[in-house]
Protein backbone atom coordinates (compact mmCIF):
# COMPACT_ATOMS: atom_id res chain seq x y z
CA UNK A 1 0.00 0.00 0.00
CA UNK A 2 0.79 3.37 -0.32
CA UNK A 3 1.63 4.15 3.72
CA UNK A 4 4.40 1.32 3.27
CA UNK A 5 7.82 3.18 4.64
CA UNK A 6 10.85 1.56 3.03
CA UNK A 7 12.18 1.60 6.46
CA UNK A 8 11.09 0.00 9.53
CA UNK A 9 11.14 2.25 12.48
CA UNK A 10 14.01 0.59 13.96
CA UNK A 11 15.72 0.09 10.68
CA UNK A 12 15.57 4.03 10.45
CA UNK A 13 16.82 5.13 13.51
CA UNK A 14 19.41 2.57 12.80
CA UNK A 15 20.57 4.16 10.16
CA UNK A 16 19.93 7.76 11.78
CA UNK A 17 22.08 7.07 14.87
CA UNK A 18 24.69 5.51 13.01
CA UNK A 19 25.50 7.54 9.33
CA UNK A 20 28.45 10.17 10.22
CA UNK A 21 27.56 12.03 6.23
CA UNK A 22 24.41 13.49 5.13
CA UNK A 23 21.38 11.64 3.17
CA UNK A 24 17.69 12.07 2.21
CA UNK A 25 15.08 9.72 3.22
CA UNK A 26 12.46 9.34 0.72
CA UNK A 27 9.09 7.86 0.56
CA UNK A 28 9.29 8.15 4.51
CA UNK A 29 6.59 10.84 5.52
CA UNK A 30 4.01 10.00 2.96
CA UNK A 31 1.12 9.53 5.60
CA UNK A 32 1.76 12.36 7.28
CA UNK A 33 -0.74 15.28 7.85
CA UNK A 34 2.04 18.06 8.70
CA UNK A 35 2.53 17.44 4.87
CA UNK A 36 -0.58 19.63 4.68
CA UNK A 37 1.52 22.10 6.72
CA UNK A 38 1.45 25.17 4.13
CA UNK A 39 1.48 28.82 5.04
CA UNK A 40 -2.08 28.97 4.03
CA UNK A 41 -2.69 26.06 6.08
CA UNK A 42 -0.74 27.00 8.70
CA UNK A 43 -2.17 31.08 8.51
CA UNK A 44 -6.03 29.79 8.93
CA UNK A 45 -4.82 27.36 12.13
CA UNK A 46 -3.17 30.55 13.44
CA UNK A 47 -5.86 32.60 13.63
CA UNK A 48 -4.49 36.18 13.09
CA UNK A 49 -1.74 35.24 15.77
CA UNK A 50 1.71 37.31 14.84
CA UNK A 51 4.50 35.67 15.06
CA UNK A 52 8.48 37.60 14.57
CA UNK A 53 10.27 38.07 11.26
CA UNK A 54 13.86 38.48 10.32
CA UNK A 55 14.94 40.51 7.55
CA UNK A 56 17.87 40.57 5.35
CA UNK A 57 19.10 41.78 2.10
CA UNK A 58 19.17 39.80 -0.62
CA UNK A 59 22.38 41.13 -2.00
CA UNK A 60 25.12 39.24 -0.95
CA UNK A 61 28.26 40.69 0.96
CA UNK A 62 31.65 39.66 1.69
CA UNK A 63 30.11 39.32 5.18
CA UNK A 64 27.53 36.60 6.75
CA UNK A 65 24.14 38.72 7.53
CA UNK A 66 24.33 37.66 10.90
CA UNK A 67 20.72 38.15 13.33
CA UNK A 68 22.57 41.18 15.29
CA UNK A 69 22.74 43.07 11.62
CA UNK A 70 18.88 42.18 10.97
CA UNK A 71 15.69 44.19 11.21
CA UNK A 72 12.52 42.37 12.58
CA UNK A 73 8.49 42.44 12.54
CA UNK A 74 5.92 40.84 14.41
CA UNK A 75 3.34 39.88 11.38
CA UNK A 76 0.45 37.29 10.46
CA UNK A 77 1.11 34.25 8.50
CA UNK A 78 -1.41 36.03 6.05
CA UNK A 79 0.33 39.03 5.76
CA UNK A 80 3.37 37.78 5.21
CA UNK A 81 2.04 36.01 2.60
CA UNK A 82 0.06 38.80 0.77
CA UNK A 83 4.00 40.60 1.05
CA UNK A 84 6.03 37.49 -0.87
CA UNK A 85 2.75 37.55 -3.45
CA UNK A 86 3.20 41.46 -3.66
CA UNK A 87 0.26 42.14 -3.33
CA UNK A 88 -0.66 45.67 -2.60
CA UNK A 89 -2.26 45.27 0.74
CA UNK A 90 1.13 45.81 1.67
CA UNK A 91 1.65 49.07 1.31
CA UNK A 92 0.58 50.01 5.23
CA UNK A 93 1.36 46.08 6.86
CA UNK A 94 4.13 45.39 9.16
CA UNK A 95 6.53 44.46 6.16
CA UNK A 96 5.85 47.77 4.40
CA UNK A 97 9.17 49.53 4.59
CA UNK A 98 10.84 46.72 3.18
CA UNK A 99 10.76 45.86 -0.58
CA UNK A 100 10.40 42.09 -1.67
CA UNK A 101 12.34 42.60 -4.28
CA UNK A 102 15.52 43.33 -2.05
CA UNK A 103 14.57 41.94 1.48
CA UNK A 104 14.04 38.40 2.40
CA UNK A 105 12.02 37.14 5.30
CA UNK A 106 12.23 34.43 8.33
CA UNK A 107 10.26 33.48 10.73
CA UNK A 108 12.79 30.74 11.71
CA UNK A 109 13.00 28.61 14.93
CA UNK A 110 10.02 28.86 16.35
CA UNK A 111 8.83 26.16 18.59
CA UNK A 112 5.66 24.51 17.70
CA UNK A 113 5.05 23.69 21.15
CA UNK A 114 4.99 27.42 22.31
CA UNK A 115 3.07 28.61 18.97
CA UNK A 116 0.20 26.22 18.99
CA UNK A 117 -0.42 25.95 22.55
CA UNK A 118 -3.96 26.27 22.61
CA UNK A 119 -3.93 23.55 19.79
CA UNK A 120 -1.67 20.38 21.24
CA UNK A 121 -3.91 17.92 18.94
CA UNK A 122 -1.77 19.62 16.06
CA UNK A 123 1.66 17.69 17.42
CA UNK A 124 0.50 14.70 16.22
CA UNK A 125 0.51 15.85 12.33
CA UNK A 126 4.25 15.19 12.78
CA UNK A 127 5.27 11.49 13.44
CA UNK A 128 9.02 11.14 14.36
CA UNK A 129 8.12 7.43 15.69
CA UNK A 130 8.31 6.35 12.29
CA UNK A 131 11.89 7.39 12.29
CA UNK A 132 12.25 5.00 15.62
CA UNK A 133 11.62 7.79 18.27
CA UNK A 134 8.13 6.83 19.73
CA UNK A 135 6.41 9.77 21.74
CA UNK A 136 8.42 12.24 19.79
CA UNK A 137 5.85 14.76 17.57
CA UNK A 138 5.53 18.43 16.92
CA UNK A 139 5.96 18.83 20.51
CA UNK A 140 9.39 18.22 20.31
CA UNK A 141 10.06 20.28 16.79
CA UNK A 142 10.08 23.19 15.58
CA UNK A 143 8.89 25.33 12.22
CA UNK A 144 10.68 27.59 9.78
CA UNK A 145 8.81 29.44 7.62
CA UNK A 146 10.63 32.12 4.74
CA UNK A 147 10.52 33.93 1.57
CA UNK A 148 12.80 33.51 -1.44
CA UNK A 149 16.34 33.79 -0.03
CA UNK A 150 16.11 33.78 3.34
CA UNK A 151 18.78 32.04 4.54
CA UNK A 152 21.14 31.25 7.93
CA UNK A 153 24.57 31.98 8.34
CA UNK A 154 26.83 29.14 8.02
CA UNK A 155 27.32 27.25 11.60
CA UNK A 156 27.39 23.90 13.42
CA UNK A 157 25.25 22.98 16.24
CA UNK A 158 26.79 21.49 18.92
CA UNK A 159 24.42 19.27 20.42
CA UNK A 160 22.78 16.34 18.72
CA UNK A 161 21.70 15.63 15.45
CA UNK A 162 19.03 16.79 12.81
CA UNK A 163 15.85 15.80 11.07
CA UNK A 164 14.57 18.14 8.52
CA UNK A 165 11.09 18.16 6.60
CA UNK A 166 10.58 19.66 3.77
CA UNK A 167 6.80 20.68 3.90
CA UNK A 168 6.27 23.70 1.13
CA UNK A 169 9.22 24.88 -1.79
CA UNK A 170 12.69 24.31 -1.62
CA UNK A 171 15.94 24.78 0.35
CA UNK A 172 19.23 24.49 -0.59
CA UNK A 173 21.72 22.96 2.04
CA UNK A 174 25.55 23.36 1.68
CA UNK A 175 27.28 21.06 4.13
CA UNK A 176 30.55 20.78 5.44
CA UNK A 177 32.26 18.23 7.49
CA UNK A 178 33.79 18.37 11.01
CA UNK A 179 36.29 17.78 9.82
CA UNK A 180 36.12 21.02 7.90
CA UNK A 181 36.24 23.40 11.10
CA UNK A 182 39.18 25.29 10.75
CA UNK A 183 38.92 25.66 7.24
CA UNK A 184 35.40 27.75 8.23
CA UNK A 185 37.01 29.91 11.16
CA UNK A 186 34.89 29.06 13.78
CA UNK A 187 33.46 32.25 16.06
CA UNK A 188 31.25 32.66 19.16
CA UNK A 189 30.83 35.80 18.16
CA UNK A 190 27.66 36.95 17.73
CA UNK A 191 27.17 34.27 21.05
CA UNK A 192 24.58 32.22 20.87
CA UNK A 193 24.41 28.31 22.98
CA UNK A 194 24.94 25.73 20.58
CA UNK A 195 25.58 27.63 17.46
CA UNK A 196 29.05 27.82 16.35
CA UNK A 197 29.46 29.97 13.62
CA UNK A 198 31.45 30.60 10.49
CA UNK A 199 33.54 33.84 9.96
CA UNK A 200 32.95 33.00 6.16
CA UNK A 201 29.85 33.97 3.96
CA UNK A 202 29.53 30.72 2.44
CA UNK A 203 27.58 32.56 -0.78
CA UNK A 204 30.18 35.17 -0.96
CA UNK A 205 33.40 33.72 0.36
CA UNK A 206 36.36 36.22 1.02
CA UNK A 207 39.12 34.03 -0.34
CA UNK A 208 41.55 37.05 0.67
CA UNK A 209 40.77 37.35 4.11
CA UNK A 210 39.69 33.42 4.40
CA UNK A 211 42.07 31.60 2.15
CA UNK A 212 41.89 28.35 4.15
CA UNK A 213 38.35 28.06 2.71
CA UNK A 214 39.28 26.86 -0.64
CA UNK A 215 40.14 23.55 1.04
CA UNK A 216 36.88 23.28 2.82
CA UNK A 217 34.45 20.31 0.87
CA UNK A 218 30.81 21.07 0.19
CA UNK A 219 28.34 18.60 -0.07
CA UNK A 220 25.18 20.28 -1.40
CA UNK A 221 21.61 19.24 -1.91
CA UNK A 222 18.05 20.85 -2.95
CA UNK A 223 15.63 19.75 -0.33
CA UNK A 224 11.97 19.18 -2.34
CA UNK A 225 8.83 18.88 -0.45
CA UNK A 226 7.96 15.32 2.01
CA UNK A 227 12.05 14.55 1.80
CA UNK A 228 13.45 14.14 5.28
CA UNK A 229 16.90 15.70 5.51
CA UNK A 230 19.74 13.74 8.21
CA UNK A 231 22.45 16.35 9.71
CA UNK A 232 24.62 14.55 11.42
CA UNK A 233 26.14 15.27 14.53
CA UNK A 234 28.72 18.61 14.28
CA UNK A 235 28.30 18.91 10.26
CA UNK A 236 28.48 22.86 9.58
CA UNK A 237 25.51 24.31 7.15
CA UNK A 238 24.35 26.90 5.44
CA UNK A 239 20.70 26.95 4.47
CA UNK A 240 18.87 29.47 1.90
CA UNK A 241 15.27 29.12 0.56
CA UNK A 242 15.41 28.62 -3.32
CA UNK A 243 11.29 29.39 -3.72
CA UNK A 244 8.87 32.25 -3.02
CA UNK A 245 7.46 30.47 0.05
CA UNK A 246 9.55 27.31 1.85
CA UNK A 247 8.33 25.70 5.05
CA UNK A 248 10.26 22.99 7.22
CA UNK A 249 10.23 21.45 9.91
CA UNK A 250 12.71 19.89 12.47
CA UNK A 251 13.81 18.45 15.46
CA UNK A 252 17.25 17.48 17.05
CA UNK A 253 17.79 14.05 18.47
CA UNK A 254 19.49 14.17 21.78
CA UNK A 255 22.85 12.07 22.10
CA UNK A 256 24.71 11.12 24.55
CA UNK A 257 27.88 12.88 23.41
CA UNK A 258 25.45 15.88 24.11
CA UNK A 259 26.59 16.18 28.01
CA UNK A 260 30.33 16.38 27.30
CA UNK A 261 29.05 19.43 24.69
CA UNK A 262 26.96 20.73 27.06
CA UNK A 263 29.97 21.24 29.74
CA UNK A 264 32.18 23.06 26.88
CA UNK A 265 29.22 25.11 25.69
CA UNK A 266 28.78 26.46 29.55
CA UNK A 267 32.51 27.22 29.96
CA UNK A 268 32.19 29.28 26.42
CA UNK A 269 29.07 31.11 27.95
CA UNK A 270 30.97 31.61 31.19
CA UNK A 271 34.14 33.12 29.72
CA UNK A 272 31.89 35.49 26.81
CA UNK A 273 29.93 36.79 29.11
CA UNK A 274 32.65 37.46 31.90
CA UNK A 275 34.84 39.09 29.19
CA UNK A 276 32.06 40.99 27.33
CA UNK A 277 30.15 42.27 29.81
CA UNK A 278 33.11 43.76 31.55
CA UNK A 279 33.21 45.92 27.97
CA UNK A 280 31.94 49.95 28.28
CA UNK A 281 28.41 49.08 26.92
CA UNK A 282 28.31 52.46 25.01
CA UNK A 283 30.34 50.95 22.80
CA UNK A 284 27.26 49.43 20.81
CA UNK A 285 29.34 45.89 20.13
CA UNK A 286 25.98 43.91 19.57
CA UNK A 287 27.80 40.67 20.77
CA UNK A 288 24.75 38.70 22.04
CA UNK A 289 22.31 36.96 19.51
CA UNK A 290 18.67 38.13 19.66
CA UNK A 291 17.80 34.65 20.26
CA UNK A 292 19.81 34.97 23.27
CA UNK A 293 17.86 37.00 25.99
CA UNK A 294 20.47 38.43 28.36
CA UNK A 295 23.76 38.40 29.42
CA UNK A 296 23.64 35.92 32.80
CA UNK A 297 25.39 36.22 35.83
CA UNK A 298 29.01 35.00 36.33
CA UNK A 299 27.04 33.18 39.72
CA UNK A 300 24.12 31.63 37.20
CA UNK A 301 26.74 30.40 34.32
CA UNK A 302 29.07 28.59 37.12
CA UNK A 303 25.63 26.99 38.60
CA UNK A 304 25.23 25.49 35.16
CA UNK A 305 28.52 24.39 34.61
CA UNK A 306 28.14 22.78 37.65
CA UNK A 307 25.24 20.94 36.44
CA UNK A 308 26.78 19.75 33.62
CA UNK A 309 29.21 18.40 34.66
CA UNK A 310 27.57 16.47 36.95
CA UNK A 311 24.80 15.45 34.06
CA UNK A 312 28.50 14.36 32.17
CA UNK A 313 29.27 12.18 35.62
CA UNK A 314 26.17 10.48 35.84
CA UNK A 315 26.29 9.53 32.50
CA UNK A 316 29.83 8.10 32.72
CA UNK A 317 28.32 5.92 35.65
CA UNK A 318 25.45 5.25 33.85
CA UNK A 319 27.24 3.39 31.00
CA UNK A 320 29.52 2.06 33.75
CA UNK A 321 26.58 0.57 36.08
CA UNK A 322 24.32 -0.06 33.33
CA UNK A 323 21.67 1.69 35.15
CA UNK A 324 19.30 4.35 34.14
CA UNK A 325 19.90 7.95 35.54
CA UNK A 326 17.94 8.95 38.44
CA UNK A 327 14.71 11.53 36.24
CA UNK A 328 15.00 13.19 39.73
CA UNK A 329 18.48 14.31 40.19
CA UNK A 330 19.78 17.81 39.33
CA UNK A 331 22.16 16.56 36.16
CA UNK A 332 18.92 15.35 34.34
CA UNK A 333 17.60 18.50 35.03
CA UNK A 334 20.27 20.49 33.72
CA UNK A 335 20.19 17.99 31.00
CA UNK A 336 16.26 18.73 29.66
CA UNK A 337 17.03 22.56 30.04
CA UNK A 338 18.70 22.30 27.16
CA UNK A 339 16.75 20.68 24.60
CA UNK A 340 19.01 21.61 22.19
CA UNK A 341 20.09 25.20 21.45
CA UNK A 342 18.68 27.65 23.75
CA UNK A 343 18.89 26.87 27.59
CA UNK A 344 16.34 29.76 28.12
CA UNK A 345 13.94 28.97 24.89
CA UNK A 346 13.27 25.32 25.38
CA UNK A 347 9.58 24.33 24.24
CA UNK A 348 9.77 20.57 24.94
CA UNK A 349 8.94 18.98 28.00
CA UNK A 350 11.58 16.90 30.03
CA UNK A 351 10.32 13.72 28.42
CA UNK A 352 11.24 14.78 25.09
CA UNK A 353 14.83 16.01 25.68
CA UNK A 354 16.25 13.09 27.61
CA UNK A 355 19.29 11.85 25.92
CA UNK A 356 19.62 8.71 24.06
CA UNK A 357 21.54 5.57 24.97
CA UNK A 358 24.36 5.59 22.69
CA UNK A 359 23.55 2.25 21.15
CA UNK A 360 25.59 2.71 17.99
CA UNK A 361 29.47 3.51 16.87
CA UNK A 362 29.54 7.10 16.38
CA UNK A 363 33.12 6.68 14.58
CA UNK A 364 33.25 8.26 11.27
CA UNK A 365 31.89 4.82 9.18
CA UNK A 366 34.68 3.28 6.14
CA UNK A 367 33.85 1.98 3.07
CA UNK A 368 32.85 -1.71 4.58
CA UNK A 369 31.09 0.15 6.69
CA UNK A 370 29.07 2.38 4.49
CA UNK A 371 28.62 -0.45 2.26
CA UNK A 372 26.38 -2.26 4.93
CA UNK A 373 23.70 1.16 4.68
CA UNK A 374 21.06 0.72 2.41
CA UNK A 375 21.38 3.81 -0.12
CA UNK A 376 19.14 3.58 -3.26
CA UNK A 377 15.78 5.17 -4.19
CA UNK A 378 14.92 5.73 -0.39
CA UNK A 379 17.59 7.06 1.20
CA UNK A 380 19.86 9.17 -1.15
CA UNK A 381 24.22 9.93 0.11
CA UNK A 382 24.63 13.97 -0.39
CA UNK A 383 27.54 13.58 -1.93
CA UNK A 384 30.80 16.09 -1.92
CA UNK A 385 30.80 18.80 -4.67
CA UNK A 386 33.96 18.64 -7.10
CA UNK A 387 36.73 20.49 -5.98
CA UNK A 388 37.50 20.73 -9.78
CA UNK A 389 34.36 23.19 -10.32
CA UNK A 390 34.56 25.74 -7.39
CA UNK A 391 30.91 26.64 -7.74
CA UNK A 392 28.43 26.68 -5.80
CA UNK A 393 26.40 24.08 -7.61
CA UNK A 394 23.78 21.67 -6.32
CA UNK A 395 22.29 18.18 -6.34
CA UNK A 396 18.50 18.02 -6.43
CA UNK A 397 17.14 14.91 -5.29
CA UNK A 398 13.68 14.46 -7.03
CA UNK A 399 10.66 13.19 -5.04
CA UNK A 400 10.78 9.71 -6.38
CA UNK A 401 13.99 9.78 -4.93
CA UNK A 402 16.26 9.90 -8.49
CA UNK A 403 19.57 11.84 -7.87
CA UNK A 404 19.32 14.99 -10.23
CA UNK A 405 22.46 17.08 -10.86
CA UNK A 406 21.56 20.99 -11.51
CA UNK A 407 23.29 23.40 -13.35
CA UNK A 408 26.24 25.28 -12.07
CA UNK A 409 25.05 28.30 -10.86
CA UNK A 410 28.88 29.69 -11.59
CA UNK A 411 31.43 31.95 -9.29
CA UNK A 412 29.99 33.46 -6.51
CA UNK A 413 33.51 34.36 -5.39
CA UNK A 414 32.89 37.88 -7.09
CA UNK A 415 35.36 40.77 -6.90
CA UNK A 416 37.27 41.27 -3.35
CA UNK A 417 37.05 44.96 -2.04
CA UNK A 418 39.60 46.65 -0.13
CA UNK A 419 36.56 48.02 2.01
CA UNK A 420 33.16 46.45 2.47
CA UNK A 421 29.77 47.75 2.86
CA UNK A 422 28.12 46.69 6.33
CA UNK A 423 23.89 46.53 6.22
CA UNK A 424 22.94 48.40 9.67
CA UNK A 425 19.66 48.03 9.98
CA UNK A 426 17.15 49.35 12.83
CA UNK A 427 14.83 47.77 14.03
CA UNK A 428 11.92 50.34 13.37
CA UNK A 429 10.85 51.36 10.30
CA UNK A 430 13.87 53.51 9.33
CA UNK A 431 15.26 53.33 5.78
CA UNK A 432 17.97 50.65 5.93
CA UNK A 433 21.37 52.33 5.61
CA UNK A 434 24.98 51.38 4.10
CA UNK A 435 28.20 53.28 6.12
CA UNK A 436 31.59 52.02 4.81
CA UNK A 437 33.37 49.77 7.07
CA UNK A 438 37.24 49.69 7.51
CA UNK A 439 39.40 46.91 5.79
CA UNK A 440 38.46 43.72 6.28
CA UNK A 441 41.76 42.63 7.28
CA UNK A 442 44.16 45.29 10.05
CA UNK A 443 47.32 46.51 8.30
CA UNK A 444 50.62 45.47 9.36
CA UNK A 445 51.40 48.11 11.57
CA UNK A 446 48.39 47.88 13.38
CA UNK A 447 48.96 46.07 16.40
CA UNK A 448 45.90 46.79 18.73
CA UNK A 449 43.74 43.71 19.61
CA UNK A 450 40.46 44.02 20.42
CA UNK A 451 37.82 41.94 23.09
CA UNK A 452 36.70 40.18 20.09
CA UNK A 453 40.09 39.21 19.11
CA UNK A 454 41.14 37.48 22.67
CA UNK A 455 37.55 36.08 22.56
CA UNK A 456 38.10 34.78 19.08
CA UNK A 457 40.97 32.52 20.49
CA UNK A 458 39.85 31.89 24.09
CA UNK A 459 36.32 30.33 22.61
CA UNK A 460 37.77 28.85 19.88
CA UNK A 461 36.17 25.40 20.04
CA UNK A 462 39.76 23.50 20.11
CA UNK A 463 40.59 25.58 23.10
CA UNK A 464 37.48 25.29 24.99
CA UNK A 465 37.45 21.37 24.23
CA UNK A 466 41.04 21.17 25.81
CA UNK A 467 39.52 23.21 28.88
CA UNK A 468 36.77 20.70 29.14
CA UNK A 469 39.51 17.74 29.38
CA UNK A 470 41.06 19.26 31.68
CA UNK A 471 38.25 20.51 33.90
CA UNK A 472 37.06 16.72 33.75
CA UNK A 473 39.46 15.45 34.58
CA UNK A 474 40.10 17.26 38.05
CA UNK A 475 36.34 16.55 38.70
CA UNK A 476 37.73 13.04 38.85
CA UNK A 477 40.57 13.47 41.28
Amino acid sequence: GENVKPFSPEKTKEIVMSLQQPAVFCNMVGDWPALHWNVKYLSAVLEGKTIQFRLGLKTVDLVPQFETSCSYVEATLEEFLAWSCGQSSCVSGPFHCYDYSKYWAYADYKYIARIFEDKPEIFQDIRWSDFGFPGRSGKESTLWIGSEGANTPCHLDSYGCNLVLQVQGRKRWHLFPPGDTSFLYPTRLPYEESSIFSKVNIANPDLKRFPEFRNSTAHVVTLSPGQVLLVPRHWWHYVESIDPVTVSINSWIELDADHEARVEEAITRTLVCAIKSAENPSDGDLWLNPTEVEATSHETNLQYLNKAVSAYLECQETRVSGQAPSSSSGAEQSTNASCKRKRREGGCEPEGCTSLTQEFDFSTPGAEELQKIPFGPHLIQVLPQSHKTNVMGAVAVASDGRDLLCENEGEHFGKLHCKRKRLLMSNDCETAAHQMDSDCSPCPSQTALSTNDLLDCLVNPRVISLVAQLLLERTRV
